[in-house]
């Protein structure tokens, strides 16, 4: 169910005006890093807000179920939420509570870690990770394989965004002729990862550095190299992947008598 569902009372009341955020506070809680300057002032709770926007559009939901079946303890039993395009760490399980709140959320989890952050107002800032950047990975071949030189070889992998869907996939084969077209494969689908392909054929014998990049429907484009303000996390820069091109294996027909 919706959370505009959920709280269909509530929204028929009126929600004030002021309101500015939805906050889910999970079961599960501790205390975070005992004794370290970034620790927790004592046991807290998983809490994070989500914008009134989000948490009332159709891509976020309170999960009960899945597969027709009840949430499993491990999923968030009995309640968890979905946010299509957002991090994992907005996806609150085992939830408890949820409040509208009228001033942004400053707990633990939003404030003190999942964050990163933001130049566009001059001054860096720390704002909570929210929507996936958008990215694109190979699959296959693996880091170190061996192709044989001269044969058609399938280059594959999955690529994803946030609110965007994916446009394209970009792949470099490190042979010179720059970025060329993938084949986007299945039915687009909203917050769905899209499998992608490219048929190569690597045509002398040698290393070959494997690069794809994804583009989604806002036009944003994966970037080339880590970006330090994100520090380990929205982890979408290009990871390249190295093949060596080898002969084609020979044969030999038996020389002996016995």
């Amino acid at each position: 169910m919706s959370l505009r569902k959920a709280g269909a009372g509530n929204l028929a009341a009126g929600v004030k005006r002021t309101a500015r955020e939805v906050l889910l506070v999970g079961a599960d809680s501790g205390g975070v890093d005992t004794n370290k300057k970034t620790a927790s002032p004592g046991p807290i709770a998983l809490a994070r807000s989500l914008p009134l926007e989000k948490a009332m559009a159709d891509s976020t939901i309170l999960a009960y179920s899945m597969n027709k079946e009840a949430l499993t303890r491990d999923h968030g039993y009995p309640l968890r939420a979905v946010v299509g395009g957002w991090f994992g760490m907005a996806w609150v399980k085992w939830i408890t509570d949820i409040t509208v709140v009228e001033q942004p959320f400053l707990g633990y989890w939003q404030a003190r870690d999942y964050f990163r952050w933001e130049r566009s107002l001059g001054e860096p800032r720390l704002v909570p990770l929210a929507e996936m950047q958008v990215k694109a990975q190979i699959a296959r071949p693996v880091q170190g394989a061996h192709l044989i030189a001269g044969q058609p070889y399938r280059i594959f992998g999955a690529a994803w965004s946030g609110e965007a869907v994916i446009r394209q996939v970009q792949v470099c084969t490190g042979d010179g002729r720059g970025w060329r077209e993938g084949r986007l494969l299945e039915t687009e689908r909203p917050f769905a990862w899209r499998l992608w392909e490219y048929m190569w054929t690597p045509e002398e014998v040698g290393r070959y550095i494997l690069r794809c990049r994804a583009i989604d429907g806002a036009g944003c484009v994966q970037p080339e190299l880590p970006r330090s303000d994100c520090e380990s996390y929205a982890a979408n820069w290009i990871v390249p992947v190295e093949v060596t091109a080898v002969p084609e294996p020979q044969t030999y027909e038996e020389e002996f008598v016995i």
